[in-house]
């Protein structure tokens, strides 16, 4: 059965875009507030409070139950961490995922950064790593076919750096849901995937880790951590494609900066 997959109009996107820059200064103040001493709710805190400033309402907040606006995970918890009491420590890898909705219209994005000096050069490479991983799939985006190229993307990128894609956890369409059709792939895959039209919003979201690609869920039913014990990384963009090319809906710049080592230019919705 095909998924279906909700295909936008341009005006559509533009919103998307306004939720979309909502989402990247709400993670901006995550990471500014992620200092040696804070705790997870302190940063998780921060995006609420520039979520709430402008206007605009949490698609985390409630989503199944999900009791905050943000996941903040550390070090081992790749995905899905609660924000709370935990305390951030020099060298902590920390993944921060959270989105904004606008006039109904959804925006999703996720970064990971260290907290002071790294503890080892491998945890800066998972780091930078996941990132260009993220910003090859949306090079590949930009002329895909077919989205299992994006897929195809990441992975030669995770290899490449001797990190692995977490099974079981992919990308999204995204528009008047924060999930939606079509599962978008951080490896590759056999079989018939969706094709890359004009109207198609989706949330690459790569997640790599140093070890095992295996996970499991700790007893709060939502964080997801590495079956080892290994570090993680999470990075996320939501990108439009439209009739004139790509456009990176959580990005300042449409992405810009991103996308100019893989000689790839977004084309603005205007």
């Amino acid at each position: 059965m095909s998924q279906r997959i909700e295909y936008k109009t341009r005006e559509q996107m533009r919103v998307m875009a306004q939720a979309g820059l909502i989402v990247e200064r709400a993670l901006a103040a995550a990471k500014a507030a992620a200092v040696p001493g804070a705790t997870t709710r302190d940063v998780g805190d921060a995006t609420a409070a520039v979520i709430e400033d402008a206007g605009a309402t949490s698609n985390f907040l409630g989503y199944h139950g999900f009791p905050a606006t943000a996941c903040v995970s550390v070090n081992e918890e790749i995905v899905h961490g609660i924000p709370g009491d935990k305390v951030l420590e020099p060298g902590d890898v920390v993944s921060v995922d959270c989105g904004a909705i606008v006039d109904g219209w959804h925006g999703d994005s996720a970064i990971s950064f260290i907290i002071g000096e790294p503890l080892s050069k491998r945890d800066v490479q998972l780091v930078e790593q996941t990132r260009r991983s993220l910003w090859a799939g949306i090079a590949a985006l930009a002329t895909a076919n077919r989205l299992d190229e994006v897929g195809a993307a990441i992975e030669d990128v995770a290899d490449a750096a001797g990190l692995h894609p977490l099974v079981g956890y992919v990308g999204h369409g995204i528009g008047t849901a924060m999930h939606q059709p079509p599962d978008v792939l951080n490896y590759r895959t056999r079989g018939r995937h969706p094709r890359v039209k004009p109207g198609m919003c989706v949330a690459i979201e790569p997640m790599l880790v140093l070890g095992t690609e295996d996970s499991k869920v700790l007893d709060d039913d939502w964080t997801i951590v590495s079956a080892d014990g290994s570090r993680g990384a999470h990075w996320e963009h939501s990108i439009a494609v439209h009739d004139d090319g790509i456009w990176v809906l959580t990005a300042a710049d449409g992405g810009l900066k991103g996308l100019a080592p893989f000689g790839v230019e977004p084309t603005p919705l205007d």
